[in-house]
């Protein structure tokens, strides 16, 4: 288990799996907003960045909050339909609200107390 999974699994109380896929959604989701050379510096910021890609839940389904974030996607609202998209993949992993919204400030910190600024200042991108 990587640094930043033992940091998830111990800060948030999660399983080895729901902390990897969480990382692995918000990968998924950089993925498709970030371009290659953004997303390629973050990845490599990430141990086992593919490994946790491949843990994201699949996109699709995801009840009223997937059906929301596709919604607000085709409307334009962007960021919207990213917090929802997110939402979803968190719900299909078994990780409330209160748990998800933890995993961003605690990657923010990984990224930091390991000297990544580049991926760092990407993320703060992304989320800003």
């Amino acid at each position: 288990m990587n640094d930043l999974i033992q940091m998830l699994t111990s800060q948030l109380n999660l399983d080895q799996g729901q902390a990897e896929g969480g990382v692995g959604l918000l990968l998924k989701v950089a993925q498709e907003k970030l371009g290659a050379g953004d997303f390629s510096q973050l990845a490599g910021a990430i141990p086992d960045a593919s490994k946790l890609l491949s843990a994201a839940p699949a996109s699709g389904g995801g009840g009223l909050l997937g059906a929301l974030g596709g919604l607000a996607s085709s409307l334009g609202g962007g960021k919207l339909g990213t917090l929802a998209e997110l939402a979803a993949g968190f719900e299909k992993l078994g990780v409330g609200g209160d748990i998800a919204r933890q995993f961003g400030p605690i990657v923010l910190a990984y990224l930091q107390k390991n000297g990544s600024g580049q991926a760092l200042d990407i993320v703060k991108k992304l989320l800003g």
